[in-house]
């Protein structure tokens, strides 16, 4: 695709890395296919192609963002797919994050729009935050059928549909001693997970010791940002970035990382690409790149390290791979073959690239798409009639949880099980040993 940045922009290092993504552009309508929005509504703007025709606009001739540009932006669930599909390369991840980043700096948001993102911003990343704003959901509840009926409140709606009628315990994680260790690693303590899934990582922890891991959690590390980067508000993310890699940096100065381990896919993303939005920060850029070097999904992790036999439980498992996951970070087969030689009979549902319409908080802002997408996904997954469903990926795991009865686990709680684990406690209805 032809660009005609002037040069006073292409001095500025992310216009220069948004036009050299736009050139790779050639037309050809591939990701059209694969783009849940495109799937859904059929409107080329809701297209990557479409949405790259409406960013090189904006940024090229420095606009201001209109309404309806902002709306088919907004639409975008980042989940990459079209980037899988491209055959040219194109890194459409960066050139959204800058156009979100350029409509946060440049476009006034309707009232409650600016309200709720602000709101998101300052709870989410905090666990301690997230926890009492669950406890208080239930009161909010009465009040859903208001909200869904006008249209600026209905993230408030969709913020209580989320919300768990119960908020879990408080999770324990700790790391037993390890005489001798394979290796030793970091693993992201993380916001939102540690809240409503704590499971997810004690069952990290468990499988990693027993297979002769020593895993340390870094003092002062918190949310990856992955949650404001995608809102746009980049500030912030790049602050959160600076604060982890100054945590993780710390540790592998004390004694040695061999790797930073994330159990929720949607944050290594974001950490695996710290060594780009620090690129051009002279005191983090080098100390970023290895941070984002050392980081991995937890299932990578496990294909490289030798599990102990697992015991075959006689379950079919339903595995749903999370766009961060296949498409961002490229990890399709670890999970599955993981799965497989832990004696599970794995599925796969059909249309597994499409969203589930999680992604971070797009199941907030966008409930409408969210749902729709929500249902097709718990469509697909109930057509395999399995025992359970597994996903390495806390967003998509509460959103699928919504429109499926089927358990739904992280990948790691089947594999820590099958190596002298605890049954995950979603699968105690089940007679199996």
């Amino acid at each position: 695709m032809q660009t005609s940045f002037p040069p006073e922009l292409q001095s500025d290092p992310a216009m220069q890395a948004s036009e050299q993504v736009i050139r790779k552009c050639v037309h050809c309508g591939f990701c059209t296919a694969t783009c849940p929005t495109y799937v859904l509504l059929g409107d080329e703007l809701d297209s990557p192609r479409g949405r790259i025709y409406l960013m090189k606009d904006m940024l090229e001739n420095q606009r201001v963002p209109s309404p309806e540009v902002v709306k088919h932006v907004d639409r975008c669930l980042s989940c990459l797919s079209c980037m899988t599909t491209c055959p040219s390369g194109v890194n459409y991840m960066h050139l959204a994050d800058h156009a979100r980043a350029y409509i946060n700096d440049h476009y006034r948001r309707p009232l409650f729009d600016r309200l709720f993102r602000r709101l998101l911003a300052v709870v989410l990343p905090y666990p301690e935050r997230f926890r009492w704003a669950l406890r208080f959901a239930p009161l909010g509840s009465p009040l859903k059928p208001f909200f869904r009926r006008i249209a600026p409140l209905q993230p408030l709606a969709a913020m209580l549909d989320l919300a768990p009628l119960n908020v879990p315990i408080r999770g324990s994680v700790r790391s037993n001693p390890v005489p001798q260790p394979k290796g030793r690693v970091a693993l992201l303590q993380g916001c939102a997970e540690p809240v409503l899934r704590p499971e997810f990582r004690e069952a990290t922890v468990r499988l990693l010791n027993r297979c002769g891991h020593e895993v340390v959690f870094a003092p002062g590390e918190g949310c990856c940002g992955a949650l404001v980067h995608h809102m746009g508000q980049e500030a912030d993310a790049l602050a959160s970035a600076r604060r982890n890699v100054d945590a993780w940096i710390a540790q592998i100065e004390r004694q040695g990382l061999d790797a930073i381990i994330v159990t929720a896919s949607g944050c290594g993303t974001m950490i695996k690409d710290y060594g780009f939005i620090l690129r051009n920060d002279l005191a983090y850029a080098k100390k970023a790149a290895l941070v984002s070097a050392l980081a991995m999904d937890v299932s990578e992790y496990l294909a490289r390290i030798d599990l102990p036999a697992g015991t075959d439980r006689g379950l079919t498992v339903a595995y749903h791979p999370a766009c961060s996951l296949q498409h961002g970070q490229k990890v399709t087969e670890a999970p599955k073959q993981l799965l497989a030689r832990a004696g599970y009979v794995v599925k796969i549902p059909a249309e597994s690239h499409l969203c589930c319409g999680s992604a971070g908080t797009y199941n907030i802002l966008q409930p409408e798409i969210s749902n729709r997408l929500g249902r097709r996904k718990a469509d697909a997954i109930a057509y395999l009639e399995a025992d359970v469903i597994a996903t390495g990926n806390v967003g998509c795991a509460t959103q699928i949880a919504r429109f499926s009865g089927i358990p739904l686990v992280h990948t790691v709680e089947l594999l820590d099980w099958a190596t002298g684990g605890p049954r995950p406690a979603a699968l105690n209805h089940l007679d199996t040993e």
